[in-house]
């Protein structure tokens, strides 16, 4: 493998830290736009994914248990100008493999409209001290979730943790994407909560200092 080759491959992973957040703070999202995301699994086994995802920018919809994420993409189908085709791999210490390309959004529709697991949620983009973070409150049968994500071109290292940030989820594959299509949050987030009340919040050491931002 010749340089640019290693170079290309390296490109096709993604490092990344998430957590799980009980609640954010309103004023965090209060001047934020949210992307409105649809997105389909048609694989999503043993942490390997294959996924349809439609992105809207100019659609506010309140996220909610009965939000359904096929009549959303039917009623605003023509909002949802972007779209991508993305193949995973099983995430391993806070990386995992990704390629993705972007698709007609037309195609896109037609082929969550077809088949797969659907999901649908919010996705914030905001700044959060040294990082950029993602912030996506669920709906539908994953309501009421929310996770924040941070990522990094190389590996998440010494980061600061939003106060925002209850628990540390980078590698619980039931809390990926694809996991929660084949089991949505609904179905165990009681169990969750008593887990989380017994063992109480976890933060990875593996990843250098972690510093936790003050409230």
């Amino acid at each position: 493998m010749d340089s640019l080759d290693q170079l290309d491959h390296f490109n096709h992973f993604e490092y990344e830290r998430r957590f799980f957040c009980e609640s954010i703070p309103s004023e965090i999202l209060a001047n934020e736009s949210p992307t409105l995301i649809v997105q389909n699994y048609y694989v999503h086994q043993d942490n390997y994914a294959l996924r349809v995802r439609l992105n809207a920018k100019n659609v506010r919809l309140d996220m909610t248990e009965d939000t359904d994420p096929i009549s959303v993409l039917a009623r605003y189908r023509d909002s949802f100008t972007e779209a991508t085709l993305t193949a995973k791999g099983p995430a391993v210490g806070g990386t995992r493999y990704e390629l993705e390309n972007s698709i007609d959004p037309d195609v896109a529709a037609e082929l969550v409209f077809r088949g797969g697991k659907a999901i649908i949620k919010n996705r914030y983009s905001i700044w959060q001290g040294e990082d950029g973070w993602k912030i996506d409150l669920f709906g539908a049968d994953n309501y009421p979730l929310i996770v924040a994500e941070v990522e990094r071109h190389n590996p998440v290292t010494n980061l600061v943790i939003p106060s925002f940030c209850t628990t540390e989820i980078t590698d619980q594959a039931r809390f990926s994407n694809d996991g929660l299509a084949g089991k949505p949050f609904s179905a165990w987030k009681d169990s969750f909560a008593s887990e989380l009340e017994e063992v109480g919040p976890l933060f990875l050491d593996s990843f250098g200092e972690n510093r936790r931002e003050e409230e």
